[in-house]
């Protein structure tokens, strides 16, 4: 009986690993999902500069979690359908609502409403094609470069919220970590445009390879 109870306990945690292998990555991916709203919320149960703080912190924090749910999945070899269609919906779920509210609250200026516009087009379109295409979907993976422009798109909106916190430090005149409201907005926005630039790029590689798939009117 020893010898059974033994493989029996050594299959168990085997099962247990596995599982947590693959809860872990889609864990962290759902709560970067849950945490896209959580940007808005904070301006609305929070005084500013506070909320700025903390709209920046939980940024950053769920996106860290796109590098770090990805790692584990592939070093675990947990790689899934789930995951896979669920890491693109929350990245971008982050990125559409965090970049509203960063322009709301930047005064809505015109050198922001511009990248932004051409970002929120490009996800809008390309979640359109995906659903149009359906099965065929596959087409429109996700490249390194599309990748690159998450990242880009990530950085800068962390980087001007960084500037509106600054912007409401009680003494402008203080550096704080070396930089003002005015240079970190500068910053942020020239981030802004260079992920512009890459979703443009992007958006308009993912469109041609869908090309063939849309003439005629239907989809393979």
């Amino acid at each position: 009986m020893r010898p059974v109870a033994e493989a029996l306990s050594s299959r168990l945690a085997s099962l247990y690993l596995d599982l947590m292998r693959w809860w872990i990555p889609n864990a962290l991916t759902v709560l970067r999902l849950f945490a896209a709203p959580g940007v808005p919320v904070m301006f609305l149960y929070f005084a500013r500069p506070a909320a700025d703080w903390l709209a920046l912190g939980l940024f950053v924090l769920a996106s860290m979690t796109d590098w770090i749910d990805g790692y584990l999945a592939r070093r675990w070899g947990q790689e899934s359908k789930f995951g896979a269609m669920l890491d693109p919906i929350a990245d971008k779920a982050m990125v559409v609502i965090a970049l509203v509210v960063i322009t709301g609250y930047s005064g809505m200026n015109p050198w922001l409403i511009l990248p932004a516009t051409v970002i929120l087009f490009r996800e809008v379109f390309v979640s359109g094609l995906r659903e149009y295409l359906g099965d065929t979907a596959g087409l429109l993976k996700v490249t390194k470069l599309a990748k690159w422009k998450t990242t880009f798109q990530m950085l800068a909106i962390a980087v001007l919220f960084l500037g509106t916190g600054l912007g409401y430090v009680e003494n402008t005149q203080e550096r704080v970590l070396r930089w003002t409201s005015s240079e970190a907005t500068v910053a942020g926005l020239v981030l802004i445009w260079i992920a512009a630039a890459l979703t443009f790029v992007t958006g308009l590689d993912y469109f041609l390879k869908a090309l063939p798939h849309l003439k005629g009117g239907k989809h393979d």
